[in-house]
């Protein structure tokens, strides 16, 4: 989202703080933060604590952040230490987890140091817009309950943060694992097309397989489906990172 300079912040919509070591990464993460309404990106962090210190400023400035993509794994600071920190300085802000970690004690320990969503490498950018919708949906949901919310309020508000039962499903057939693998990899590959032919060679699965998948990534919006101009015969469909 391009914010007009001098806004008001409220204007401007979610201001975000990126945490990443990784110069790419965080370039990445900018670049997805853009193509979601509503959002922009304030900063970036290389370290930990760097993003404690620009989160104090924009609080004394009265310019809060109001979502913090944390990665985990951080030079100087675990990302979980990171999240306790922010939540010992008062903080409420929200914080994104972007991690490679699965270990479910890890997860424990992020929820516990307030860790509001979790988002696992690689991604698709359709989860990581899903992810930013569903904090915007839980914002929305606190502001509008007032000064005392009821037991429907917290719960509105609550679920927000849960991914749909909806986008959990996949089609018969389908296992989550392979279509990660796909998606996956996509999205690493900078915007390159990709023919199911194509796929199926890189990752050593069939093409009838590798279609599948693709034309289900595409259906949902995750991918960018077009013909391949120039290809003889059957047309040839291509298919990209959305």
């Amino acid at each position: 989202m391009n914010r007009a300079p001098g806004a008001p912040q409220a204007e401007r919509g979610l201001k975000v703080l990126v945490v990443d070591d990784e110069p790419e990464t965080a370039a990445a993460h900018r670049d997805f933060i853009a193509r979601v309404d509503g959002y922009w990106t304030g900063a970036v962090a290389g370290n930990g604590q760097q993003a404690l210190a620009l989160l104090a400023q924009a609080r004394d400035a009265a310019e809060p952040y109001d979502l913090v993509l944390l990665d985990m794994t951080l030079p100087d600071l675990h990302g979980i230490d990171v999240a306790r920190r922010i939540r010992g300085q008062g903080l409420t802000v929200g914080i994104i987890a972007i991690t490679a970690v699965r270990d479910l004690q890890v997860v424990r320990s992020a929820v516990a140091s307030g860790i509001t969503q979790y988002l696992i490498k690689p991604f698709s950018f359709a989860a990581f817009a899903e992810k930013l919708a569903n904090h915007r949906q839980f914002v929305a949901s606190m502001h509008s309950s007032g000064a005392e919310a009821t037991q429907a309020n917290i719960d509105h508000a609550f679920s927000a943060l849960r991914t749909s039962e909806r986008a959990q499903q996949l089609p018969k057939g389908l296992i989550r694992q392979t279509l990660e693998q796909i998606s996956g990899f996509l999205a690493g590959q900078r915007g390159r097309a990709y023919s199911a032919t194509e796929l199926a060679a890189a990752l050593g699965i069939s093409r009838v397989t590798a279609r599948r998948y693709l034309e289900h990534l595409a259906d949902t919006g995750q991918l960018l489906k077009q013909p391949r101009h120039g290809s003889r015969g059957r047309p040839e469909y291509e298919y990209r990172s959305a």
